[in-house]
């Protein structure tokens, strides 16, 4: 077989003509203009009445944030139509487009907690005023180093992990911002405890891919003694009736949950953009029904009395201190016996500007950032107790914590539906654009034979399943490695041997991503925290 770009064989799954027609094209032009009259539509009715918007900013801001997503479909998407091409389960022209309505469909039903679980790497610091020259330097530095890794993988055909690069990305930003911080100044870098998880999670995503499809491949050979299904397809036949459609529900399934845990990765940044640059309308969740201040207020009274049943007799901090308490306790992750009392205060101070609004619509711009900023830092001390446990309390006491967690997280960490729309676009878009080059990767030069029906259905399983349950889970995972990674684990337990050359350099961009994004991402934030 033959690199795409050199020509290939007659048969070859991309050539498989499709009856389709211009169909596919008409579809994806309608979704195309539809998609981006709604996102336009919704994005100038949230503007209305937000206080100077400074469109230039925002419109490169937001066009870099979905250049992210339109690059990551190169990769991370493609992945998923690889198994129905070669295996002549699906034209290539409509496999595409049916993983891409399924991405779209993952991405609008996406939770957001992937999305708030790679922010929460940042400085919280960055992340309170990303409106400034510091802030709009972290979203733009760790955009385009992204942006810049992924292309130089996507060229050299390798599949290399959009959620490695742009974890890696987020701890090169956290990194050079201690590293500019004056000596002795209480400024954070990364939360090293949620960067253990996100990058267990990706490390050991791909070893589950590896060796779970192996075995399923093996498994399947005992139970399923069909030797059709474990061969090279003869010519462009298509499978079995019911291989193919497993392999096509699999497909289905890793496209939702790919559009589901990926695409949440831009949501995340495009709401800090929004929030940097237009706070007014962003900072403050404003959809919610007319209650929900309400419902907020009636959790913070609670939270706050419970709070002060573990204030240590004769331990006081003055009003006028308790912020900086409880920012100190966020940037250390330590609790000491000042910390309870502080953010008791705290959370009745904020309350308390909040008291005359009924809903957050009515809370007047000049309030806005400050409450949402006052609001996040409160959500990030309550982290430390329902999710660090620093601050020992009964269940009970607990529950009434977490209610109120949930209602400021509710207040401050949402992401509208057009959000998601221009997500679901551009990821479907870059798929589209670029997905040969990855696919004949995934397809051909993994294994030294060509992938069999059973081989592309256990690691196409596989790959749904672990991503499913990291989407579950909140965890960032790379579709790219769980997948390529499960179909070298079913070449492997076939024994048909694997391209060493092409294993190598997969390996060596899983192994690079990280300190490469690191570096790219360390360095743009220092030149344009310079600029900006």
């Amino acid at each position: 077989m033959t690199d795409l770009t050199s020509g290939h064989r007659s048969g070859h799954p991309l050539d498989r003509p499709s009856s389709l027609g211009n169909l596919p094209n008409i579809v994806i032009a309608l979704i195309l203009l539809g998609g981006l009259g709604y996102v336009c539509y919704a994005l100038v009715a949230d503007l209305t009445g937000a206080v100077a918007v400074p469109w230039i900013l925002l419109g490169l801001a937001l066009l870099i944030a979905l250049g992210f997503e339109f690059v990551n479909g190169f990769h991370d998407t493609a992945n998923a139509v690889a198994t129905v091409i070669y295996t002549h389960s699906l034209p290539a022209e409509f496999a595409v487009i049916w993983s891409g309505v399924f991405n779209f469909l993952g991405v609008l039903t996406a939770s957001g907690a992937v999305a708030f679980g790679i922010i929460s790497l940042l400085p919280v610091e960055l992340i309170m005023q990303v409106g400034s020259s510091a802030g709009l330097a972290m979203v733009f530095a760790l955009l385009i180093a992204a942006i810049v890794w992924n292309l130089g993988t996507w060229y050299f055909g390798l599949p290399a992990s959009s959620s490695h690069t742009m974890v890696g990305s987020i701890i090169g930003v956290g990194l050079a911002n201690q590293f500019l911080a004056p000596a002795g100044s209480a400024t954070s870098g990364v939360d090293w405890s949620q960067a253990k998880n996100i990058g267990l999670s990706l490390l050991i995503s791909p070893l589950f891919g590896f060796f779970l499809a192996g075995a399923l491949l093996l498994l399947m050979k005992v139970v399923v003694r069909n030797k059709a299904l474990y061969v090279e397809p003869k010519g462009n036949n298509p499978p079995p009736l019911w291989i193919r459609g497993l392999l096509i529900l699999t497909c289905t399934l890793v496209s939702f949950f790919h559009g589901s845990n990926d695409g949440q990765k831009g949501m995340g940044l495009i709401m800090l953009i929004l929030i940097g640059v237009v706070p007014t309308a962003f900072a403050l969740n404003r959809t919610p029904d007319i209650n929900y201040l309400e419902t907020y207020k009636a959790a913070s009274t609670a939270a706050g009395s419970v709070l002060g049943n573990y204030v240590k007799p004769g331990v006081t901090v003055a009003p006028a201190d308790a912020k900086a308490k409880v920012a100190e306790a966020v940037r250390t992750r330590n609790w000491s016996d000042e910390t309870t009392p502080a953010l008791k205060i705290f959370i009745e101070q904020t309350t308390s500007q909040l008291s005359p609004y009924g809903s957050a619509a009515a809370v007047p711009a000049g309030l806005v950032s400050n409450t949402r900023n006052d609001m996040y830092l409160i959500g990030e001390a309550l982290k430390l107790i329902d999710s660090k446990k620093l601050l020992p309390v009964s269940d009970a006491d607990l529950k009434t914590i977490k209610t109120y967690h949930v209602a400021t997280d509710n207040t401050t960490k949402f992401i509208p539906t057009w959000v998601k729309v221009a997500i679901a676009l551009a990821l479907g878009l870059g798929t589209m654009v670029g997905w040969k080059r990855i696919v004949v990767t995934v397809g051909e030069k993994i294994g030294k034979t060509h992938l069999t029906y059973g081989q592309g259905a256990s690691a196409e399983i596989v790959a749904a399943a672990t991503i499913g349950a990291a989407d579950y889970l909140g965890l960032p995972v790379s579709t790219t490695h769980v997948l390529s990674s499960g179909v070298a684990g079913t070449m492997a337990a076939n024994g048909t041997g694997l391209q060493m050359s092409t294993v190598r350099n997969l390996i060596m961009a899983w192994v690079l991503t990280l300190p490469a994004s690191m570096a790219l991402s360390f360095v743009l934030f220092v030149v344009l925290r310079q600029i900006i």
